[in-house]
């Protein structure tokens, strides 16, 4: 069985190449796959539609995905999603500041798929 069948992920990035691939590979595991380009749609798809995970880009047009997170941590219908972080930042800051918003894991660009796999199997666990 898909590892993410009848799940719900939001996946959200500015850079239509990262947000396709993404897209395209969380759909190949089974869920059922929202889109945002920024973090203002992001944000309001996540209340809307109450995904069970995000996959959010930290780095993006209007509110940063940090604070997407932090929005969503702080709405109580929104408890049991869980978050993780996408970023080309570098990986010591992404992995000092992504939990301080509340992010349930991590994972730096450019990653491998076989990664993003394991990362969105751990938040699903934690957050189930």
């Amino acid at each position: 069985m898909p590892v993410l069948e009848g799940k719900t992920v939001l996946c959200a990035d500015d850079d239509l190449e990262i947000l396709s691939l993404v897209t395209r590979h969380v759909r190949s595991l089974g869920a059922t796959v929202l889109e945002a380009s920024d973090g203002e749609e992001a944000l309001a798809t996540a209340k809307r539609e109450k995904p069970d995970l995000i996959v959010l880009d930290v780095m993006m047009p209007g509110m940063s995905g940090w604070e997407v997170c932090r929005a969503i941590r702080e709405d109580e219908s929104l408890n049991d999603t869980g978050v993780l972080m996408l970023t080309g930042i570098g990986e010591r800051l992404n992995e000092m500041t992504s939990p301080l918003y509340g992010a349930d894991d991590f994972l730096d660009k450019p990653f491998e798929l076989e990664d993003l796999d394991t990362k969105l199997e751990t938040v699903l666990e934690k957050r189930s």
